[in-house]
């Protein structure tokens, strides 16, 4: 199973996941980085620089795979599709 990274940007500032997550496809990483993202914003709070912080999940290879807004967790996606295919 390929392994995900979690990395958050807040400004200019990298925060890095040295250990990663494995998980079965981009779209379970992307499920991943919401809960995680959700949580971080229950325990410290949604407002102020957290909003404006940015989650990169990127693979074994440093790609980024895909970039998760912080504020976009907090929108109801429950009846949309994560990919097209």
């Amino acid at each position: 199973m390929p392994r995900y990274f979690f990395n958050t940007r807040i400004g200019d500032e990298l925060i890095a996941d040295p250990e990663g997550e494995e998980l079965r496809n981009p779209d379970r990483a992307w499920e991943v980085a919401r809960a995680m993202i959700r949580e971080l914003l229950k325990t410290e709070g949604a407002e102020g620089a957290l909003l404006t912080a940015i989650l990169e999940v990127t693979d074994d290879d440093g790609e980024i795979v895909l970039e998760f807004p912080f504020a976009e967790a907090l929108l109801d996606f429950s009846d949309m599709r994560v990919t097209k295919h």
